[in-house]
């Protein structure tokens, strides 16, 4: 099953940088990988137009993990595209409850309460997810030759869809935006150790991360943590 696929570089707000969407094109439809900020909809919803994905042939939003910037379209595209959205159980409650730090180590009050207000994640964003996805969950029942793999760290239900060709969509675990590295936020960088660990045994022929371009584990290695 042939699998093609485009990067999409999202702005989000105040300046605070890009996220990645990427839509992947099969026979069987169009299949989303993260959604963006919701404050870059517009922009999205051009971009998917230009691709011909429309109404209809959206057939799932498979999100790498709970966060604002991944998640802030996902209810509004399931609305409008009549499609299905994908997350790992360990995340729902982020997107449920409207809170990034529902399953996370817990910031002061103050941050909590401004992080929904700068990320443009209102009640109207809020959802739950049609789709469970757990490690080594098939994709090709619904149409895309891919598997998941569980990659906690980032958060607990951080996930990255690895393709039958070897790419790796792999969320907020690694970046690339200066150079291709660990995610410099973690809540359990113990968990994130293994996570890399776990996918560097697997044949990957490029990342795709969700902040930053794509690269090949040779440009990784050189800037991974060395255990003491």
């Amino acid at each position: 099953m042939s699998t093609t696929f485009q990067m999409i570089s999202l702005p989000l707000p105040f300046r605070m940088g890009f996220v990645n969407v990427y839509l992947l094109k099969t026979p069987a439809g169009f299949f989303l990988v993260d959604s963006g900020s919701s404050s870059s909809r517009q922009l999205l919803i051009k971009e998917l137009k230009k691709a011909g994905c429309q109404p209809g042939n959206l057939n799932l939003i498979l999100l790498t993990h709970g966060d604002f910037d991944h998640t802030g379209n996902a209810a509004y595209l399931r609305s409008t595209y009549s499609c299905k959205i994908a997350l790992h159980p360990a995340d729902a409650g982020m997107a449920e409850q409207g809170d990034m730090f529902a399953n996370r180590q817990k910031p002061n009050f103050l941050i909590r309460q401004l992080i929904p207000v700068l990320s443009g994640f209102g009640k109207a964003e809020r959802f739950s997810p049609d789709l469970s996805l757990s490690d080594g969950l098939d994709l090709n029942p619904y149409g895309l030759d891919a598997r998941v793999i569980s990659i906690p760290g980032h958060s607990k239900g951080s996930i990255a869809v690895l393709t039958a060709d070897g790419d790796m969509f792999c969320g907020d675990l690694l970046e690339n935006i200066k150079t291709p590295m660990m995610n410099s936020i973690m809540d359990d960088p113990t968990a994130a150790r293994a996570s890399l660990k776990s996918i560097l045994k697997r044949k990957i022929r490029l990342f795709y991360p969700g902040h930053g371009q794509s690269f090949g584990l040779d440009e990784l290695i050189p800037n991974l943590p060395t255990d003491k």
